[in-house]
């Protein structure tokens, strides 16, 4: 598949939630229509190529279902694809759902990639005004895919192409949205691939003049990141695996540290949740592959 790397990105996760909808028991999080965003070659094409791939990740798995590539296909994506994306959505939009009975009228998702939320809630159409940023590349795949899929955009989301590491929230000011609104961010398999500044400046300039009681969930990697090797060397793999696409993992965190960065841009932490607590919410009494991912924790803080 000849993709830019940040679309490329968003295809595997696309597959992950696509394959645990359509797979697994019980569900995490439903994401029915991600399937609908990939072609039929790409979803193929991503399978075939998880299933050929085995060996890096366990030589042993490989050679214990070399006759069963389904159980290797399902072993990879819930071992290594799925339980991220997965819990930290279910996580997420649970989050979400809440802070709009406290009055949000605002959603802005950075780094969306092949978001489905808007679609899986028409209900919310004249409720919650919803921004997905992303870069330009990447928005412009997402509206092809739509329409392919016979999706209509609706009135209530705007698709902003913007990268929002380096362009100003002007640009998503110019596209409707409104600083003097109540808003949640959310910021999902972002953080990682910024610097410990990066992510400092980014989360203190989003939330700089939106209102009291705003907030933001973003997941982020633990201090032990670059030490621990995970569950068949799971976090190991997945730090290599950035590296080799040439999106390195930049940044870990203390939790004092993190509490001090969000300090600064006067938030409080409301809920942290460590790989322990996630794997006790989303992944209890499963009989499958799926488990919390180590060193991985989502943070939900809100303004002062």
């Amino acid at each position: 598949m000849k993709q830019n790397e940040s679309s490329m990105t968003a295809l595997v996760s696309a597959f992950s939630r696509a394959y645990h909808s359509q797979n697994d028991v019980p569900k995490i999080f439903d994401d029915y229509l991600a399937i609908d965003l990939l072609s039929q070659e790409e979803f193929s094409e991503i399978k075939v190529n998880m299933i050929n791939g085995v060996p890096f990740f366990n030589q042993d798995i490989a050679e214990k279902f070399k006759d069963d590539p389904e159980e290797i296909l399902k072993w990879i994506t819930q071992v290594q694809l799925s339980p991220t994306p997965l819990s930290r959505a279910a996580y997420c939009e649970n989050v979400l759902l809440n802070e709009l009975v406290l009055g949000v009228e605002q959603y802005v998702i950075l780094g969306a990639g092949l978001d489905t939320f808007c679609f899986r809630h028409p209900e919310l159409e004249n409720k919650l005004e919803v921004f997905e940023l992303d870069h330009p590349t990447t928005q412009k795949s997402k509206i092809e895919r739509l329409n392919n899929a016979g999706l209509k955009i609706p009135n209530n989301l705007k698709l902003v192409p913007m990268d929002f590491t380096r362009e100003s929230i002007q640009t998503l000011i110019n596209n409707g949205f409104n600083e003097n609104k109540k808003t949640f961010f959310s910021l999902l398999g972002v953080s990682y691939y910024l610097t410990k500044e990066e992510n400092a400046s980014l989360i203190n300039h989003i939330l700089a003049n939106v209102p009291s009681g705003s907030s933001i969930v973003f997941d982020y990697a633990d201090e032990t990141l670059f030490e621990v090797k995970g569950l068949s060397n799971r976090v190991e793999n997945m730090v290599k695996m950035a590296l080799a696409s040439g999106e390195p993992m930049k940044s870990s965190f203390a939790y004092n540290e993190l509490e001090y960065m969000l300090e600064k841009s006067g938030l409080l932490i409301f809920e942290h949740l460590s790989p322990t607590v996630i794997d006790k919410q989303y992944f209890r009494n499963r009989t499958d592959y799926l488990s919390a991912f180590e060193t991985i924790n989502f943070i939900h803080a809100v303004k002062k």
